[in-house]
């Protein structure tokens, strides 16, 4: 997954600077319209005066071309100019194809871009974004046996397969026991190490502020659980996917070991373990819950964002699409408990 991936030369993210969007093979909340990145901006806004630190980092992690951080940028100076003036930005985004279009998307507000690079700034004092991120981290895959935990490995034969082996880390088991799954014989789940591990060197950098993570997936109970037995690896091609394990195979080559490097690979976000990865660095859990829920405690305080754009609100609220499938964690490290205007609405999960 890794080299299918983010291979310098023939990874899916490292040899293009956008694959959302429709041209592209699936969509994002960005790719709805700036509306976006203006309801974020407010959110960001309110952190900065509850941090009341001048200048305030910006940090996105995963941004690509530089789009969310153009709308963040372009709504805080038309709607909060001394927020704007304040503003840090640091982009970090692996592929070299992406970071080169980061200055030309920003355009008029890429004077507040001091950093692009492929990793976290090594200290900063304000904000981390991460809109989709770690569902696009590679993940460990795992079948559960009458005689215990294997782990599903790769092999090049005439073409690429699978085979069954022992867990290449104790760190797999130790990861259920500690999210408090039980697989059943026959239970496939994905383990994503890389994004404990993000989160946990994240908190580090982070002196003091705020991490808000924006994805789609699930508490532990119900990730590893019977509803997602097979699995939740999945590809997206043209705007198609397929998800999951199938239950009867007829080819040998399994969707996501086909066209390495031509299509996205991802998993579902086990929110449980990352919240206690990031709880466990020293960060508190302010709130947790559905896009839409976020975004509908925003437009209480900014109502006119969503008279500009009927539709594109529809797209970035409606139950069972962006809305729903996406949730919002937000964490705070050395600021209190204060009330978030993204969680005023409701606080709710489904």
């Amino acid at each position: 997954m890794t080299l299918a991936l983010y291979d310098p030369e023939f990874g899916y993210y490292a040899r293009a600077s956008q694959r959302s969007g429709r041209a592209g093979d699936f969509f994002t909340s960005v790719d709805v319209g700036p509306l976006f990145g203006e309801l974020l901006e407010y959110q960001l806004h309110q952190c900065f005066e509850l941090l009341q630190t001048h200048p305030y980092d910006l940090v996105e992690a995963g941004a690509g071309n530089g789009r969310l951080a153009g709308d963040i940028l372009r709504a805080a100076r038309r709607e909060h100019r001394l927020f704007y003036e304040g503003i840090r930005l640091h982009l970090v985004e692996a592929s070299a194809a992406a970071r080169a279009e980061q200055r030309a998307t920003l355009n008029k507000v890429a004077d507040r871009l001091v950093f692009s690079e492929p990793s976290l700034p090594e200290t900063f004092e304000g904000v981390l974004l991460a809109n989709e991120l770690l569902d696009a981290m590679p993940v460990h895959q795992v079948v559960m046996r009458e005689d215990g935990l294997r782990e599903v490995y790769i092999e090049a034969r005439e073409e690429l397969t699978t085979v069954e082996g022992p867990p290449s880390s104790p760190r797999l088991k130790d990861y259920l026991d500690r999210a408090g799954a039980t697989l059943e014989p026959g239970w496939r789940a994905e383990i994503n190490l890389a994004a404990v591990d993000w989160v946990r060197e994240a908190v580090r950098r982070l002196r003091r502020g705020f991490v808000i993570l924006i994805d789609y997936g699930h508490e532990a109970s119900e990730l590893y659980s019977a509803s997602h037995s097979s699995g939740t690896l999945t590809t997206f091609h043209r705007h198609r996917s397929v998800e999951g394990f199938p239950r009867a195979v007829v080819s040998p080559v399994l969707p996501w070991l086909g066209h390495p490097g031509e299509q996205d690979i991802t998993s579902h976000v086990d929110f449980t373990s990352v919240r206690a990865a990031a709880e466990a660095e020293g960060m508190q859990t302010l709130g947790f819950l559905d896009q839409t829920y976020f975004l509908l405690g925003i437009l209480n305080r900014s109502a006119r964002l969503g008279a500009r754009s009927t539709s594109a609100l529809k797209t970035l609220l409606v139950p069972g699409g962006l809305g729903s499938t996406h949730k919002v964690l937000l964490l705070g490290k050395n600021v209190g408990r204060p009330d978030l205007i993204g969680c005023s609405f409701r606080v709710r999960v489904t």
